[in-house]
């Protein structure tokens, strides 16, 4: 059996972030979110979302890549969320059974007004 090997990330919320003010929390959410769209428009990332509801809730968010995991920890480590403190980013490789896993273009937000406007 062949298996296709991906890049993933967790993004992880530390138990050290720092408490900022509400607006810098958005400055930074919003620049996160173009600094993802950026990576989706090169062709580094293949999907991301955020994690809701889950077990544990310092577990912010998933991201399928399509490069090596060292390229992952690079990009992710220009992260503004990253850079901040309020994300860390913990990279594996994930392999799936050849052609389990396929993924599409389609837009994504750059902010979180864009997010919230839905269609």
């Amino acid at each position: 059996m062949r298996f296709d090997r991906h890049t993933v990330v967790l993004l992880v919320r530390p138990d050290d972030a720092p408490d900022l003010p509400q607006d810098a929390l958005d400055r930074i959410q919003d620049a996160h979110l173009a600094h993802q769209a950026g990576l989706v428009e090169q062709g580094a990332v293949l999907a991301a979302g955020p994690f809701l509801d889950g077990d544990d809730g310092r577990v912010r968010g998933f991201v399928v890549l399509s490069v090596d995991p060292q390229m992952a920890r690079e990009l992710y480590a220009n992260d503004p969320a990253v850079r901040a403190g309020r994300l860390v980013a913990q990279v594996s490789s994930w392999m799936v059974p050849e052609g389990q896993v396929r993924f599409e273009e389609v837009p994504v937000p750059r902010s979180m007004l864009e997010a919230a406007a839905g269609d």
